[in-house]
């Protein structure tokens, strides 16, 4: 069994304690960390840790944590990353690694230090079940030379505003949101091509609060990578119906796509209203298996049993494309990527 420690359990935090805690085969959660007194109670109550702390060194310190899930606020990621990977321990990041490109960097560079120490960050679509079948089918030629990916993430809009009171520490939306398709464009484009020169626009349709830290509530880019192929983006807070992640892959030979329509199921009504059906809530429910499949790659690469199938590097390239597009959103002008 590999001992799992878990810093943070907040809403993505909760998420993967319960993940690890309950689904994951081969580990065990062992400690968890919160400075919030309620969230140790949750984890304690709901899920039977007794090593609880309230501070990032204790876990740590503690000598039956072979590994760490982070999950805490985006501007903790790179430093975090890098205490406990020369505590030692193997490494889980959530999205995204950090939201400036030399602090990535530094991950990088500590990691290289402790070949031995898995450090993997939690890009989930690469773990969902239909997004592999359509890169098997991309990869085996199906649609010819991919040259145009289309990739969309669209949460369901929340008049409570929680992304707005989140926004001034998340980035922006295109690093909060759009980082996933970033780096699904990469894998499915081949080659983890480079980004060369990017360009975005967004305005605020719902929540005039984003105004106050720069950001959109929609937002769309443009990415041109090496050798010709391209990339757009859009991303949404304001989705009247529910949750859309999305990708089409454009090809020589034909196209591919998945998530479009953002169905829950195949079941569909017809009655005098219309045609209807029902459809997903939330990323959450979206990628459920996905989440699953995750973090058991992560906890078999830490055990030796597989490689680890994604690399700083790729979290890396995902900031810093995602960086010179919310640059470009600001300036109003095509940006180049450095």
């Amino acid at each position: 069994m590999l001992n799992i420690g878990i810093a943070g359990l907040g809403r993505m935090g909760q998420r993967h304690a319960e993940q690890l805690a309950l689904r994951t085969r081969g580990a065990r959660l062992v400690a968890a960390c919160s400075p919030l007194v309620a969230e140790r109670t949750w984890a304690r109550e709901r899920l039977g840790v007794t090593a609880l702390y309230d501070e990032f060194g204790a876990l740590l310190r503690d000598a039956n944590v072979q590994a760490v899930a982070i999950a805490t606020p985006t501007t903790l990621h790179a430093e975090q990353a890098i205490a406990a990977l020369e505590a030692g321990k193997h490494v889980f990041c959530e999205k995204p690694l950090a939201l400036d490109v030399a602090s990535c960097e530094r991950v990088e560079a500590v990691a290289r230090k402790h070949p031995q120490l898995v450090a993997m960050v939690g890009f989930v679509r690469r773990f969902d079940a239909h997004y592999q079948e359509a890169k098997a089918q991309v990869d085996a030629g199906c649609i010819g030379k991919p040259f145009l990916i289309r990739s969309q993430s669209c949460d369901k809009n929340d008049p409570d505003g929680f992304f707005v009171r989140f926004a001034p520490t998340s980035g922006g939306i295109f690093l909060d949101c759009s980082v996933h398709d970033i780096v699904v464009a990469r894998w499915m484009l081949g080659g983890q091509p480079k980004a060369q020169r990017v360009f975005a626009s967004g305005t605020i349709a719902l929540h005039p609060g984003l105004a106050d830290c720069g950001d959109v509530d929609n937002g769309l880019a443009i990415v041109e990578f090496e050798g010709g192929a391209r990339a757009q983006f859009y991303a949404s807070r304001t989705f009247a119906h529910g949750f859309e992640a999305s990708t089409e892959i454009i090809g020589t030979a034909g196209s591919a796509s998945v998530g479009l329509g953002a169905h829950r199921d195949r079941v569909q009504s017809r009655d005098a209203a219309g045609v209807h059906h029902a459809v997903l809530a939330d990323f959450i429910e979206r990628f459920d298996d996905a989440f699953q499949r995750e973090m058991a790659a992560f906890v078999g690469a830490c055990k030796g049993e597989a490689p680890v199938p994604l690399t700083l590097s790729d979290a890396t390239e995902a900031t810093r494309i995602g960086v010179a597009i919310t640059k470009s959103l600001h300036s109003g002008q095509v940006e180049v990527v450095i």
